[in-house]
């Protein structure tokens, strides 16, 4: 966070009334600073280059340019919340890695469940690592246990492909067919050897030795993709370095 004391934001909508909504709400909760209202996308590619926001509320449908475009071209994105009229486009901002996607017309509490959510991203900027010390205990773990309706299973970690977060689950996919166990993403990235595996999304943790490729933005195990979160990208890319020639 650039600021210690407020969340820097810009709010991003072609409709006054909507960007007024935002404003309103955001001048009644502490430690939010709004830097600039935009009326369309061009505006705030311009306004995130110079002021360099923490947080963006994001409208989707906007003229000639969308939310969704400008999220794609920007090189290193702030946070983003969208906020908007169409339910259509869920799945493709969260691949995006927003924070929340909010259908206007939103309520106050609905919103502050949205901005406690920025917080949390802020406070934990890569929420799947653990501390060095603890990874170094793990480096030579070979396998581990998942709680299974009732049973524990062994999975060896050289089987394990990627975890993806279902709900409250996890399915873990190996070579020989899929886990699913009840555990939050963070425990099981703490479980997980980090110079082996890597989480690169809020839903996904991929085996490094299983990556075939890394594209715009995306990474390829066998012919399944995966997004890489902006929160999570500086830290992949980090780790694949040490596996460069």
């Amino acid at each position: 966070m650039s600021s210690q004391t407020n969340i820097r934001c810009l709010i991003v909508d072609d409709e006054a009334p909507a960007r007024a909504v935002i404003k309103k709400y955001l001048s009644d909760i502490p430690g939010f600073e709004v830097l600039r209202e935009c009326k369309n996308a061009f505006e705030a590619n311009e306004a995130i280059l110079t002021l360099e926001p923490d947080l963006i509320f994001l409208d989707i449908n906007m003229p000639k340019f969308t939310g969704l475009k400008l999220l794609k071209s920007l090189r290193r994105p702030p946070l983003a919340i969208i906020t908007t009229a169409y339910r259509e486009y869920a799945v493709e901002s969260f691949e995006l890695d927003v924070v929340d996607y909010l259908h206007k017309p939103f309520s106050l509490e609905r919103f502050i469940q949205a901005l406690n959510k920025a917080r949390d991203r802020m406070t934990n900027s890569y929420p799947s690592t653990v501390e060095p010390q603890e990874h170094a205990s793990q480096s030579g773990k070979e396998f581990i246990f998942l709680k299974e309706e009732g049973q524990v299973n062994r999975v060896d970690l050289r089987n394990i492909l990627y975890v993806e977060a279902v709900g409250d689950y996890l399915s873990v996919i190996t070579t020989g067919g899929k886990h699913l166990s009840y555990m939050s993403m963070k425990k099981m990235a703490g479980l997980l050897p980090s110079d082996r595996f890597c989480r690169i999304h809020k839903s996904f943790i991929v085996s490094l030795s299983k990556v075939n490729t890394i594209d715009k933005g995306r990474v390829y195990i066998g012919d399944k993709s995966f997004p890489i979160g902006a929160t999570y990208k500086p830290n992949f890319m980090e780790l694949i370095k040490t596996y460069m020639g």
